[in-house]
């Protein structure tokens, strides 16, 4: 968010789930770019500020964990991504469940 804004974070229970979202007011992702966005090396800064990973890593990672990664934008008036995760079976030890 250049010119600030406000940055929201999220957490709710659905059903076997959990939602994470993180909004922000500021300004928006182009609708040409957000069927692109979780492509490795997409980025849309100067060379040298990003490799264009984060988003295509954390969107492995939570694929990985039986997750999703979605987003909402609006130009000029924010996004909205949403992580959503399984809600972890509590009656297996996270020792046991890991291997």
């Amino acid at each position: 968010m250049p010119d600030g804004g406000t940055l929201t974070l999220r957490a709710l229970r659905r059903g076997p789930v959990v939602l994470i979202e993180i909004s922000d007011t500021g300004i928006g992702i182009p609708p040409e770019n957000l069927t692109k966005i979780f492509d490795p090396f997409f980025t849309t800064k100067d060379v040298g500020h990003g490799t264009g990973l984060g988003l295509a890593v954390c969107y492995g990672i939570l694929s990985e964990h039986g997750g999703r990664l979605d987003v909402r934008s609006s130009v000029g008036a924010g996004t909205t991504f949403t992580i959503t995760l399984p809600i972890a079976d509590q009656s297996v030890p996270p020792a046991i469940a890991g291997g």
